[in-house]
């Protein structure tokens, strides 16, 4: 294909960069190649639930392994959980040099046909997996991450390509004959002299294009150099193929009525859970934050819509508690939400009567029955806050019986 001078030029200019050693972790397995007409190395990383759940999971291929396997799994180990992304089986493809060049250079088919017809079929069957694959390549093996996700055969369902990319008419157009959607993030940065342009021109034919299957984004981190750029694309690569994996988070409650508010929260998690296979509910992480945002930031409107909404939220183990009755009581009690401020109050102290929170609860009552007029029960709640106070020496005595005698 055209862009082989491309690959000799890259592979000369950047071999004096990479050391040659290679440290191994996780599992190590030979492939026999028919293609390849050779053993090749892997390397593999379970997730550390594997052996204790019967959980698949989706799989994370890194070309190059020798030198970018620790990245996928820092990023697997350091996420720890699936807040951000899911967890992930990770295997790194080991190109020592001088192979790496020679493969690269003179069996580029056949080493495609090895990642396509060996490599991920020995996972699938070797170990539990989704069948959702993920590519990263750099430099030349980013020109055949490129390739392998434009394949109308193709395996894997995103790529990452950092440090070079190429793409023409001969590989877009008959994917676009595909009815499926795939995923490739292609990164750079102004500092690589040597590849950039590349990427550049990977981005311009994609922008001018305007493929319909192919979600893509191109972005440069000019920080980086040609060596270092990997841990950043890799990760961003990453997000942004799980671009709507994670639970919502918003800055303020003015974002979440600007995207569209709970219409958009719910329809983020149906799209969510139908692209994961995941529950399409709006998960509790999210109706959490929300309204503990709503509260912290003083919205009450927000937080009274929220706290209706989201009500099935409220009977979880996090709001079983005083402190947390108390908590949303008060607030209810601020803006003058007297019913509901009560309802809290007396769930609290029915329910989770701790001593710390009684005389508070109780003079809160005490304000909320003031506020509806019911001056007589209200100063029955302030005497059982009073009660409260003088048992567990509350520096708030003196307070409760002041504002006692303020209600006449």
């Amino acid at each position: 294909m055209r862009y082989f001078g491309f690959l000799i030029l890259i592979l000369v200019l950047s071999s004096p960069v990479i050391g040659q050693e290679s440290i191994q972790m996780g599992q190590t397995h030979n492939i026999s190649s028919k293609f390849l007409n050779e053993e090749r190395g892997i390397q593999v990383y379970l997730p550390k639930g594997y052996k204790v759940t019967d959980k698949q999971y989706p799989t994370l291929y890194i070309l190059d392994g020798q030198w970018y396997f620790f990245n996928g799994v820092a990023i697997q180990e350091s996420m720890r959980g699936e807040y951000l992304l899911p967890e992930m089986i990770v295997v790194g493809v080991l190109m020592d040099r001088p192979g790496r060049n020679e493969t690269l250079n003179q069996h580029w088919d056949e080493f495609k046909n090895f990642i396509q017809l060996e490599l991920v079929p020995f996972v699938d069957k070797k170990f539990r997996t989704t069948q959702e694959n993920i590519l990263f390549g750099w430099e030349n093996a980013g020109f055949m991450a490129c390739e392998l996700i434009l394949d109308k055969e193709s395996v894997f369902d995103g790529a990452i390509a950092s440090n070079g990319a190429y793409i023409d008419d001969n590989m877009l157009q008959p994917f676009d004959s595909l009815n499926e959607e795939r995923y490739l993030f292609l990164a750079n940065s102004t500092k690589d002299i040597y590849t950039v342009s590349y990427s550049d021109q990977a981005a311009q034919f994609l922008e001018d294009t305007k493929s319909d299957n192919l979600i893509w984004e191109y972005r440069q981190f000019n920080d980086e150099t040609h060596e270092a750029l990997t841990n950043v694309s890799l990760y961003h690569g990453l997000k942004f193929y799980y671009s709507n994996f994670a639970s919502l988070t918003f800055s303020s409650i003015d974002e979440f009525n600007a995207v569209g508010g709970i219409p958009y929260v719910e329809s983020y998690f149906k799209a969510r859970g139908e692209r994961f296979h995941l529950p399409t509910e709006v998960d509790e992480g999210t109706k959490n934050t929300l309204i503990w945002m709503a509260w912290k930031q003083d919205q009450f409107e927000a937080f009274d819509l929220l706290m209706k909404e989201f009500s099935d939220v409220l009977e979880t183990k996090r709001y079983a508690s005083a402190y947390w009755q108390n908590r949303l009581a008060q607030f209810y009690l601020k803006n003058h939400a007297f019913e509901d401020a009560i309802k809290h109050f007396e769930q609290g102290i029915t329910k989770y009567p701790e001593e710390k929170y009684l005389a508070k609860m109780y003079r809160g009552l005490g304000q909320a029955y003031f506020g509806l007029g019911q001056k007589k029960l209200a100063r029955s709640k302030y005497k059982q806050a009073i009660k409260k106070a003088q048992e567990n020496d509350d520096p708030d005595l003196e307070k409760y019986q002041s504002e006692l005698k303020s209600l006449g």
